[in-house]
């Protein structure tokens, strides 16, 4: 999944991504609110993290200007102010989760995650497509409950794939919600990765639709 990080103190900012990634998570960073403007005007990002205090475009800003263009990205808002009336304020304005700083890295981890599971329409962390069962809170994959060994790319794929069952993805798609903007991605990397899920998971669980793209049954 792919987040937009917007915070404009680069010691936390880069903290942040760091610990992202240790999550497996592709991570974009905007230091001010315009670059976060422009990033989130090309990009289709799956969730993301927001100071209120960045520079040249505040968050409150970026959260409507977000909204009214009919995004429902989720949001969650990162913030020292500790005013009733800010947080009532920021989430009137859309914000989907509100912590206040300083936070534990371990608890914007889990806030993420289910903001996203929300967001995807799955409020259990828990995936289940015939013998496979992917928990996306302990970020592990079992087939007929046996624990399968995946690669932070396959285990990225499979659960954006999972969490679109029913749907078919193409390879662009992919490849935009899983890689960074500093991500050095090759023409058939997803179909390389797919082709090593089948050989963990079973050939029958993602199937290819030629020249479209991947689609796992509902």
């Amino acid at each position: 999944m792919r987040l937009l990080v917007v915070e404009d103190e680069p010691d936390l900012a880069n903290a942040l991504k760091r610990s992202l990634i240790d999550e497996q998570f592709a991570v974009d960073v905007a230091l001010d609110g315009d670059e976060a403007h422009f990033l989130l005007s090309e990009i289709r990002y799956d969730g993301v993290i927001l100071d209120l205090m960045v520079p040249k475009r505040d968050g409150w800003t970026l959260l409507n200007d977000l909204r009214a263009n009919g995004s429902e990205t989720p949001v969650l808002v990162l913030t020292a102010r500790h005013d009733v009336d800010d947080r009532v304020k920021t989430l009137n304005l859309g914000a989907d989760d509100y912590l206040l700083k300083p936070f534990a890295t371990a608890e914007l981890v889990a806030r993420v995650r289910a903001l996203l599971r929300r967001s995807a329409g799955h409020a259990a962390p828990v995936h289940v497509a015939g013998e496979i069962r992917v928990d996306t809170a302990a970020r592990r994959v079992y087939r007929d409950e046996v624990p399968i060994d995946l690669t932070a790319r396959e285990y990225a794929i499979l659960e954006f794939l999972m969490q679109r069952r029913g749907t078919l993805v193409t390879r662009a798609l992919i490849c935009d919600h899983i890689y960074d903007e500093q991500s050095d991605v090759y023409s058939n990397v997803v179909d390389v990765h797919v082709a090593s899920l089948r050989r963990k998971l079973g050939p029958a669980l993602i199937q290819t639709r030629r020249g479209l793209g991947y689609i796992i049954d509902a």
